[in-house]
């Protein structure tokens, strides 16, 4: 499989490349030369599938010969080693939670791919050392530091913006040690990751450094986001109605992960692209003008971008064709009041506590169903409520469970560099 970037059609390059790389060298995003549907066998008989065999169908052909089959095969077991429940919460509205990984966030599926894809191609001498740069928003940090922890010949170095990650969040990124570097930017997410993206096109780094990005910028972070909407089709494909998935919308990499596993034939007939007070999307597909602005502070922090990266693959999914778009792509924004009474009044009808990403997706969902009655929906819950400790607690008026993988980080001291500005963050990474 080649990837060409959405810059520049002739600038090719094979899948290890494109994961090295992270951005091809004109800053465009890499995307698939060829999309291929999957045999309509393969969903007739996905309940016979395990999650290893889902998996590996749905990637395959991306990967190509440049990973053998049976070390592709371990590196997607590994990566989906935890459950993906679809969890009913009313009549035609479910949730899928993506938070029972290591880290307790969606993440965690592309960031151990991509920790395996890049292993193996250090492990086989393909590659020389590396250094994986990637900007954090809230859950990105702690997926790819515990990802990447203690893979050998890689170095992790993480921004993320000062103060606008929650706590867990933050002891999750800046306590592991070993090969893992977090740096704490004075500033919004949106700069962490202009930082990153401008270490990339500097030449005097790349001579010091290999860099590769583990944000959703890169394909081993997107793609293997595919997976769990294939999971919860095999979970859901006896329900008889349409479907609708409803997606916490940030930088746009996991809904078009699940656009993409749509192109490839998985029956999914809808997306919503849920969006807190960052609302660049909802308003594109209101008027038209694609007009990104500087990021906004909410509770569903993990979302808070105002230039969303992930976008340009959606146009490109559907031929940069507006009309094309609002056919299978809904968008919605809501505040942080009504995230959290929507928190609230889940929580007091069903029992059921969302985190206010969740809770984001539940609301775009409902605003939905309004005038869809005929379809199901599924909502993705991408992280675990206790992530957001103080917000939910606050709203539910009860305390949530804390489970161990996150007992076993409070107590740690965080470990972080300050920085104020990308000469600071090139003087680093040139030391």
């Amino acid at each position: 499989m080649n990837y060409f970037s959405l810059n520049n059609r002739e600038h090719l390059s094979n899948f290890e490349k494109a994961v090295v790389r992270g951005l091809a060298p004109d800053k465009g995003l890499y995307f698939p030369e060829k999309i291929e549907k999957l045999p309509q066998s393969f969903f007739d008989e996905i309940q016979a599938l395990d999650k290893t065999e889902i998996g590996f169908e749905a990637i395959k052909n991306y990967v190509g010969e440049e990973i053998p089959e049976s070390r592709l095969k371990d590196i997607i077991a590994e990566t989906l080693d935890f459950d993906f429940p679809v969890v009913p919460v009313e009549d035609s509205v479910s949730s899928l939670e993506l938070f029972h990984g290591p880290t307790l966030a969606f993440k965690d599926v592309g960031a151990r791919f991509m920790a395996g894809s890049l292993g193996y191609f250090v492990e086989k001498g393909k590659i020389e050392k590396l250094t994986v740069l990637v900007a954090t928003s809230g859950d990105t940090g702690g997926a790819v530091a515990s990802g990447f922890l203690g893979v050998d010949g890689i170095d992790v170095v993480i921004l993320y913006p000062k103060g606008k990650v929650s706590e867990i969040q933050e002891k999750q990124l800046t306590t592991l040690g070993e090969n893992v570097t977090a740096l704490e930017v004075e500033g919004a997410f949106d700069q962490c990751q202009d930082m990153v993206k401008k270490a990339f096109l500097d030449d005097e780094i790349q001579q010091k450094r290999q860099l590769t990005s583990a944000n959703s910028i890169n394909v081993a972070r997107w793609l293997p986001q595919m997976f769990y909407y294939f999971l919860a089709y095999k979970q859901l494909k006896y329900k008889g109605q349409k479907l609708v998935f409803s997606v916490p919308s940030g930088n746009f990499g996991n809904i078009c992960a699940g656009m993409l596993a749509r192109e490839m034939g998985l029956p999914i007939d809808h997306f919503v692209a849920s969006n807190n007070a960052n609302n660049v999307v909802t308003r594109y597909l209101e008027n038209g003008k694609y007009e990104p602005r500087g990021s906004v502070q909410t509770i569903s922090n993990a979302m808070d971008v105002g230039s969303p990266s992930n976008f340009v693959r959606v146009l490109e999914l559907f031929e940069n064709q507006f009309g094309n778009l609002k056919k299978y792509l809904s968008s919605y924004s809501f505040d942080d009041l009504a995230t959290k009474m929507a928190i609230k009044e889940v929580y007091d009808t069903t029992g059921y506590t969302m985190d206010p990403h969740g809770a984001v997706g539940y609301l775009g969902l409902k605003e939905f169903l309004k005038n869809h009655p005929q379809y199901y929906g599924v909502f993705l819950e991408t992280a675990h409520p206790v992530k957001f400790l103080d917000t939910v607690e606050e709203v539910i008026a009860q305390k949530v469970p804390v489970p161990a993988l996150i007992e076993g980080i409070l107590d740690k001291k965080k470990k972080a560099h300050q920085i104020n500005n990308y000469d600071e963050l090139k003087s680093y990474l040139l030391k």
